[in-house]
């Protein structure tokens, strides 16, 4: 018997959607809302064998859905006759902290916690509680299930995980590494298992408007950009990755930055948006091709703290059998990865710039024939594990 199932995953200002057919696994419908309280909201739509694109008012993410849900309930795309032919809704959710390391029901109890961790993941939760919200209004006969990106990193080791501050910090309030992109990283570790020996090294770099890198062994997470909270590691979107905590106190000390104004300046004025004045690389890359000196310098930091990072895991792991690029800036910005690989002959990894240029469609092989290092373009999949994880709820 097949099973209808919504698969919801949030970004920071985005709303990825799926509805699937499970066990099977075949998509009715897909579809993305983008910059989602930003300027000019799209959204794009693939189902029944058509493709559309429209704009739209999506001021916050509880909007972006109920513009999804029309379209899934509208006669013309005979998708769902009704709200209860659903039987669950998938959802990502961003931070599980210590409780939550696998995929459960929603319950009060859930919904508490996750609202708890949004000082941790304030650019995430917060609109993943509001998409569990809206979709419990709409489907009110649906399983709502909760999909914790912090899962697949639980398998990073103590002293991965551990930062160097007193012991009742770690005891007491869980100060640790929870990882973050797990989805997203734990498909693509499943897509590359039969190009890697069982030990397989890797390093999954997962770039979008979050970005992260993992670093995978045996198709286990060993550690991880992303920290405490998804704003530690790379530079992002509008959040500013690795920085001196000594600039944190002088901000608060000296210039008297309140909690709130630190949070909001590190979380969403920060990034590529602080040193471009957009978060969208699309829109850097384009200054860039205009001239603009800002937007090279912030696309050669970029690629530079993405170098460090595979640097880092490659000495962690004592050595790289393979690179692998995935997500929004990871699938379709061949400049990126350009930078990013220009810097890594040391490791004898070479990209073959026409395949780089032109890598055709789903996963594919971008490294040169003497490349001792594969590079690699797996699109992610994060819906379709969502809904794989939410199937296997349902089934328990």
């Amino acid at each position: 018997m097949q099973t209808k199932i919504l698969v919801l995953n949030s970004g920071s200002s985005s709303l990825k959607f799926q509805l699937l057919k499970m066990p099977s696994e075949q998509r009715l419908c897909q579809g993305l809302v983008e910059r989602i309280g930003g300027e000019g909201p799209r959204m794009r739509v693939k189902a029944g064998g058509r493709e559309w694109e429209s704009e739209l008012d999506a001021p916050d993410h509880g909007s972006a859905l109920e513009a999804i849900v029309q379209v899934l309930t509208d006669p013309q795309y005979q998708l769902l006759e009704d709200a209860g032919q659903l039987a669950a809704v998938g959802h990502r959710v961003v931070h599980g902290g210590p409780r939550y390391n696998q995929t459960v029901a929603i319950t009060e109890d859930v919904k508490q916690t996750i609202e708890e961790l949004s000082r941790l993941a304030p650019l995430h939760n917060p609109p993943n509680l509001e998409g569990i919200r809206v979709a419990e209004a709409c489907f009110p006969r649906a399983v709502q299930v909760a999909v914790f990106d912090t899962a697949y990193h639980r398998s990073i080791p103590e002293h991965a995980r551990r930062y160097a501050l007193p012991e009742e910090l770690y005891q007491e309030h869980d100060i640790q590494v929870f990882g973050f992109h797990g989805t997203s990283h734990q498909y693509v570790a499943g897509e590359m298992a039969a190009e890697l020996p069982a030990d397989g090294k890797m390093v999954s770099l997962h770039l979008g408007n979050g970005c992260s890198a993992t670093a995978i062994r045996g198709g286990k997470s060993v550690d991880h950009s992303l920290g405490f909270t998804p704003g530690n590691g790379l530079i992002m979107g509008s959040r500013s990755g690795d920085i001196d905590h000594g600039i944190v106190l002088y901000l608060a000390e000296a210039l008297g930055y309140k909690p709130g104004e630190l949070r909001q300046l590190f979380n969403a004025e920060s990034g590529l948006k602080g040193l471009t004045g957009y978060s969208d690389l699309r829109d850097v890359e384009a200054g860039e091709a205009r001239g603009d000196a800002a937007c090279r310098l912030a696309l050669e930091m970029t690629a530079y703290r993405i170098r460090k990072y595979i640097g880092a895991y490659a000495a962690a792991m004592d050595g790289l059998d393979a690179l692998v690029f995935t997500a929004g800036i990871g699938e379709h910005s061949s400049r990126m990865r350009e930078l990013v690989c220009r810097g890594l002959t040391y490791l004898g990894l070479h990209l073959d710039a026409g395949r780089n240029q032109n890598p055709g469609e789903g996963k594919q092989a971008i490294h040169t024939p003497d490349s001792r290092v594969s590079i690699w373009i797996v699109p992610t999949d994060e819906e379709l594990e969502i809904a794989r994880q939410t199937y296997a709820v349902l089934g328990a």
